[in-house]
């Protein structure tokens, strides 16, 4: 089980747990310049995504959205989705999962830059 400010690391960057309780989840992600998440959709959550700092270009079922820091994004339950930071600097935001199961194994990899399908 992941612990609350643990940092946990990734090939695209890092994440920390900022709060974990029965209704929500919250996290703090990095994502490295040119580096991009799955393409994946949960079964069990929805997210908002507000950006933080960077700039983000992010797949939300077949639109392509490019977000700055200040700006948010709803992921509702079961839509594809992706983040990709295609800027020279760290992308970071914070996720807010809502639903009712808010582990790792909720991810459902539809494409991944590191064979991880």
């Amino acid at each position: 089980m992941e612990q609350l400010n643990s940092e946990y690391h990734r090939p695209w960057g890092h994440y920390i747990i900022l709060a974990d309780e029965d209704d929500h989840k919250v996290k703090r992600i990095v994502v490295k310049p040119q580096k991009r998440l799955s393409l994946q959709l949960h079964h069990k959550r929805s997210e908002h995504w507000y950006i933080i700092s960077g700039e983000a270009e992010i797949t939300l079922g077949n639109q392509i959205l490019h977000l700055k820091q200040g700006e948010i994004v709803d992921i509702p339950v079961e839509t594809a989705h992706r983040v990709r930071n295609p800027g020279t600097v760290d992308l970071v935001f914070i996720e807010i999962q809502t639903g009712t199961y808010f582990e790792e194994d909720d991810i459902v990899r539809l494409e991944d830059d590191f064979g991880r399908i």
